[in-house]
């Protein structure tokens, strides 16, 4: 089983920058793609920002050139640096993994999600 913890999460106003990370623990062999997602209020959740092992990156038309995703291998950790934050921002952020664990078997799992909002 394969468990994912988020932090960073909180209140800023905009034009402000917050971080978030992602940790991956459990029985994990290796860790494909790493991806944060995020649902507005009454909204359905959208893909903010993908990063392959190798580090290809994707990225939602919305948070372009403000958002920067990043990973840390080593230690199963995917990063989300957001700049220039707007109020469209505010959503509930949820990681995304696809892990192989030490039997072999690839899942998709998902963070519990962290609180971002900004306010005008």
């Amino acid at each position: 089983q394969v468990q994912l913890v988020e932090s960073g999460g909180g209140l800023v106003q905009a034009g402000g920058s917050l971080g978030l990370s992602c940790a991956a623990s459990g029985s994990i062999f290796s860790i494909n793609r790493m991806a944060w997602y995020r649902q507005p209020p009454g909204k359905q959740r959208e893909l903010v920002a993908a990063i392959s092992r190798r580090g290809s990156t994707a990225y939602g038309d919305s948070v372009k050139g403000r958002f920067t995703i990043s990973r840390d291998n080593a230690k199963n950790t995917v990063y989300l640096q957001m700049n220039s934050l707007k109020p469209e921002d505010t959503a509930v952020y949820y990681c995304n993994v696809d892990a192989l664990s030490t039997d072999s078997v690839w899942s998709n799992y998902w963070g519990q999600g962290t609180q971002v909002t900004v306010s005008s």
